[in-house]
């Protein structure tokens, strides 16, 4: 079964492997996007679930979900896992549509999709990262409750702990 989440105005639905093949081409999967096909963030989050997927290495709940606005059923945007935890940590990434900006979505999602990944056993950290001129990224991060940690790799990092 596919796992989903729910926020106050969004659902967040896991992407099966197979719709992930279909996503990261630029088709719907049969989903009904905000502006009719996935972001490129979105696109590039799907290539590392059929990626994932073909080596072995994906684990149920640990890929990429759908943001499904309730409203209207639209989907707005991507978030999803880098992968299974590591070390205790896990990490997000998200994309959100254009028009879908400004209302609070990506926080929202993210504050419950890192919510659930610290009630799993052996998870104590959620990071995210995101480029030193992305402030609505950050801004996103901050009001879902991540605080600022050290950079990683020359980008910004925050993280949200138990």
């Amino acid at each position: 079964p596919t796992a989903v989440l729910a926020a106050e105005r969004l659902r967040l639905r896991e992407v099966l492997p197979a719709e992930a093949l279909e996503l990261r081409e630029g088709r719907t999967a049969d989903l009904p996007w905000l502006g009719g096909t996935p972001g490129e963030g979105s696109r590039e989050a799907a290539g590392m679930l059929a990626g994932a997927h073909t080596a072995g290495l994906h684990r149920s709940g640990w890929g990429m979900y759908v943001l499904v606005r309730e409203a209207d059923g639209l989907v707005v945007g991507g978030m999803g896992f880098h992968g299974p935890p590591h070390d205790a940590a896990a990490e997000i990434g998200f994309d959100l549509h254009p028009d879908a900006r400004g209302h609070g979505y990506a926080t929202e999602a993210l504050a419950a999709l890192a919510h659930w990944a610290l009630r799993q056993p052996g998870v104590d950290t959620v990071v995210c990262t995101t480029t030193a001129d992305n402030v609505p990224s950050q801004r996103v991060m901050e009001r879902a409750g991540f605080e600022r940690v050290p950079d990683r790799d020359g980008v910004l990092a925050y993280a949200l702990t138990r």
